[in-house]
């Protein structure tokens, strides 16, 4: 198994984990489900609403961008930044997604997320492989073993090649396609 294929499926775990103790955090507490929803909403939502859907799809994909990019680039905090980002993260969708079961059923959080979750989704889990790998090599030079900066600009040019172009179609299909789907279901 390659290094990128560990750390995808390290990154994975990690993320799943976490998602895992966001939905078992609100199926304990919903209150704190909703809490983190309210958070969500205001941190994120709140300055999406008053926009035109092209504004709000170029927020949102440069909001997933900058996210993106403090997964890979943190990685230099040997892995802590990468881990945390991935962790709020998974907590906070878990959590959501538990609310939106509870509320719409399951058919409404697939048709929610599915469409733009399989783009952004990726390009998140493949960030924080990316990180993870930064991290790695990062540990091999401090060690006389290899040579961080140039492996980091291998891994920059698959970040613009594959992250960049995939978080670009998520905020396009979030803005566009999945409330068109989320109507059909609704």
């Amino acid at each position: 198994m390659s290094e990128f294929s560990q750390a995808v499926l390290f990154t994975l775990f990690i993320f799943i984990a976490s998602i895992v103790a966001g939905i078992m955090v609100t199926v304990g507490n919903p209150e704190a489900g909703q809490q983190m929803l309210n958070i969500f909403k205001d941190a994120i939502l709140g300055e999406f609403f008053d926009s035109s859907p092209a504004m709000i799809a170029l927020k949102l994909f440069l909001n997933n961008l900058e996210a993106c990019i403090f997964m890979f680039l943190g990685g230099a905090s040997l892995g802590v930044v990468t881990a945390f980002i991935i962790m709020t993260n998974g907590v906070v969708i878990g959590s959501i997604i538990e609310l939106f079961r509870q509320e719409q059923g399951i058919l409404y959080i697939t048709a929610a997320l599915i469409p733009h979750g399989l783009f952004e989704i990726s390009a998140f889990i493949i960030s924080g492989s990316l990180g993870f790998l930064l991290t790695r090599e990062l540990w091999r030079e401090w060690n006389g073993e290899g040579d961080a900066a140039g492996t980091a600009l291998g891994m920059g040019r698959t970040f613009l090649r594959v992250v960049i172009p995939l978080v670009a179609i998520a905020a396009f299909t979030e803005v566009f396609i999945t409330p068109e789907i989320i109507r059909l279901v609704a």
